[in-house]
């Protein structure tokens, strides 16, 4: 959880970083976009970290 915790927090210094050293609004909100993008993932995937042996049950249809 401390690792999840430090890159949330990562994401969001990038966020005030970006947001006050970009003056162009169209690129401004690219960049949130993206960094939001990267920390939707980092926070959803880190269930399939946490727990690697559980298998999902629309895994077991695909296959």
């Amino acid at each position: 959880m401390n690792r999840l915790l430090l890159a949330l927090a990562a994401f969001v210094a990038l966020g005030i970083l970006s947001w006050t050293t970009l003056s162009d609004p169209r690129i401004r909100a690219a960049t949130l976009a993206v960094l939001v993008m990267f920390a939707l993932k980092t926070w959803l995937r880190r269930n399939e970290v946490m727990h690697p042996d559980v298998i999902d049950p629309e895994d077991e249809r695909q296959q």
